[in-house]
């Protein structure tokens, strides 16, 4: 049993549902040749993960049930043996029904009684395991063979192989189709996108219509509010692929179809709760900058207020961080700061002099929205700071050679305070000669720390001329893309 368990993800795991349904019940009578004396476990699929239902001790004539006084959510279940194979059900309306197999070979020398559904899904596994054996070995044959000719024979095969795959799940489709398995078989059909229009000397119209055709209909064929699919192995890779693949990947594209997605799913609880994780999730962990404005519309529209299964203190926490951040997203206007500017003279007088190293009151206060330029470049850094050591002097260099002809401005802000502070900072001002840019601090407050959400360096931030965010968290490089970029277009 040890061994099994490592196959099947706890119980007690966030995904697994909690809903009963009324009415009943669940009777499976399995018996499995070759097996005796021992458990066997009943589970479903949540994604690609399976998670254990019920357990049923099998006899000397390996006959086991299982049996619960509900039924159990449909989708695609698992039967697991103790030497961690199993052999896949579907759990619809009916869950009253028998199977006989071996442990030899499942699929081959399966029996069901008592559910139509499972009949048709054993009918159609033993034509594709007849297809897939076929299929593998041509697959042999042709890495075997130097012939040309007969590659092409054989490649020509494979297709009318896979034709034959969607032939039978079409059938499927079309004459089942108040089953489950119809329903699951035809999730799993891709679209198929027709020829774009040409006129009439044979030339494509429009070059972007095949894309649109499939974006609009990527869904034709995928249910996204039956819940019994969240129960298989492929919901997520269907919904993951589509928010990342066929949406374009910008915010102002992604929130109406993440909308979308949200309230096709409110039909189900379970259904709409792994939705409004998933997505939630995934936008909070992208690397795509600009991707936080998604999470901060999944949070403000639904998180906060729907998210039963979260804490007091989780849904307060999130309140925050959404305070933090929605004033830094890409395309809201930069807060104004107050700033000290010290000049280049300080730097270089106060390189022997400690006393004037530490001393603080000195430059000039101004705002942020003082500085007039086409682009502003504001730097969060700290001269003790490994990464900076890097970046700085990297976007001085950058600065100096490509940037400061073209009416940009750097606004390098170091963060740390008090003497010490004041000391290094004076320091890697002058061993890298980083002289010729806004250098600032604000040795009397630290709102622009908590303005800018500043939890470590450095960070840089590119303002257009009216103040407006135009990238954050870049390096040196981007920032001088974008803005060559912007240029290009302007």
């Amino acid at each position: 049993m040890n061994k099994l368990l490592k196959y099947i993800i706890p119980v007690l795991l966030i995904f697994a549902y909690t809903e009963i349904t009324c009415g009943q019940g669940y009777k499976i009578k399995v018996k499995i040749n070759g097996l005796s004396d021992t458990t066997i476990i009943l589970g479903h699929y949540f994604n690609k993960s399976m998670y254990p239902d019920d357990t049923s001790w099998v006899n000397n004539e390996g006959v086991g049930t299982f049996r619960g006084e509900n039924p159990l959510p449909g989708g695609m279940y698992v039967i697991f043996l103790p030497n961690t194979t199993f052999f896949e059900i579907l759990l619809s309306d009916d869950q009253d029904f028998y199977i006989e197999t071996d442990t030899v070979n499942f699929i081959d020398n399966m029996k069901i009684k008592g559910s139509d559904e499972n009949e048709i899904f054993l009918g159609f596994q033993k034509k594709m395991k007849a297809l897939a054996t076929r299929a593998e070995t041509l697959r042999k044959m042709i890495n075997d063979t130097t012939d040309s000719a007969i590659k092409k024979e054989y490649r020509s095969e494979l297709e009318e192989i896979n034709k034959e795959r969607i032939n039978q799940v079409n059938y499927i489709v079309e004459k089942y189709k108040g089953m489950f398995i119809s329903k699951f078989l035809k999730a799993t059909l891709d679209i198929i996108v027709p020829d774009p229009p040409k006129d009439e000397h044979g030339k494509i119209i429009d070059s972007t219509w095949q894309y649109y055709y499939f974006r609009n209909h990527y869904f034709d064929n995928f249910d996204i509010s039956d819940s019994r699919l969240l129960r298989t192995p492929i919901y997520e890779d269907r919904i993951m692929y589509y928010i990342t693949k066929v949406v374009p990947q910008i915010p102002d594209s992604l929130i109406p179809e993440v909308d979308m997605l949200i309230e096709k799913s409110r039909g189900d609880s379970s259904l709409f709760r792994f939705m409004l994780i998933t997505l939630f999730n995934y936008y909070g962990k992208s690397n795509i900058m600009g991707m936080d404005a998604v999470q901060v519309h999944i949070a403000e529209k639904y998180y906060i207020n729907e998210s039963w299964w979260s804490s007091p203190k989780f849904i307060e926490d999130l309140k925050d961080r959404v305070a933090k951040i929605k004033p830094l997203l890409i395309g809201a206007p930069a807060q104004d700061i107050e700033l000290v500017n010290i000049p280049a003279q300080h730097f270089t007088e106060a390189r022997n002099d400690t006393a004037l190293k530490k001393f603080p009151y000195i430059g000039t206060l101004f705002k942020l929205y003082d500085v007039r330029a086409d682009f502003t470049i504001l730097l969060f850094w700290e001269a003790d700071c490994g990464h900076c050591k890097t970046v700085v002097p990297k976007m001085y260099s950058i600065y100096e050679e490509s940037l400061k002809d073209k009416k940009v401005k750097v606004v390098a802000i170091s963060t740390l305070f008090g003497e010490e502070g004041k000391i290094k900072w004076v320091d890697f001002i002058n061993k890298y000669g980083l002289y010729d840019w806004i250098n600032a601090w604000n040795p009397y407050s630290y709102e622009f720390k908590i303005k800018y959400n500043i939890m470590a360096t450095p960070q840089i931030f590119l303002l257009d001329s009216g103040k407006k965010i135009i990238a954050k968290n870049i390096s040196p490089e981007q920032t001088l893309d974008i803005i060559n970029n912007i240029k290009i277009h302007n």
